[in-house]
């Protein structure tokens, strides 16, 4: 095989396949944020907000569930991984970002200091990378719950989405009929 080619595909093609991907992965987080600045979040925080929040969550579950199908059935099933997560994982992030701007708003005593859309994106990534700087914390018994719903949603996300979305790459790959290792066969 010549160096201008891998797994059957040449480096030009390879690089349009890849370039395709993250542009088409970067445009989804972008859509996704700025419709998380755009959405009309004037209701403030109440059972309306935990359905909307939980009914987020089925989609989401939903979201992963096509997913795992597109990905199983994909040309390219690790780069179509990458697109998943590029959707999915932003969704999840804005719903408990918008869900922590609304309890915010209604109840501005619910965190240390009041927050922004920024400040709740902000506090949502630091609650998902479990970094927790600090600068913004729950300080009322239901916006530590809700942090809570976060942390364990995290993990799901993180164990069992990621595992699931990775075992269908691995189907992807049997139904291909690849049997070198898949990072030999694939852009």
């Amino acid at each position: 095989m010549s160096d201008g080619e891998r797994g059957g595909l040449r480096a030009p093609r390879r690089r349009r396949l890849v370039a395709g991907c993250l542009l088409r992965s970067t445009a989804s987080a972008v859509l996704l944020t700025g419709l998380f600045y755009l959405a009309p979040l004037e209701r403030g925080f109440g059972v309306l907000t935990v359905a909307l929040l939980a009914l987020g969550l089925a989609l989401f579950g939903g979201v992963v569930a096509w997913q795992v199908a597109a990905i199983a059935r994909a040309e390219y099933p690790r780069l179509r991984a990458i697109e998943a997560l590029a959707t999915a994982v932003p969704l999840f992030l804005i719903l408990f970002a918008a869900s922590y701007f609304l309890l915010s708003k209604e109840l501005p005593q619910s965190f240390s200091e009041p927050l922004s859309r920024t400040d709740a994106l902000y506090f949502t990534m630091t609650v998902f990378a479990t970094v927790g700087f600090g600068d913004i914390a729950p300080t009322t018994q239901v916006a530590r719950a809700l942090t809570t719903a976060q942390m364990a949603a995290d993990l799901i996300v993180v164990g069992v989405v990621a595992k699931v979305l990775f075992g269908a790459v691995r189907i992807g790959m049997r139904r291909r009929g690849e049997a070198a290792p898949p990072s030999e066969n694939e852009p």
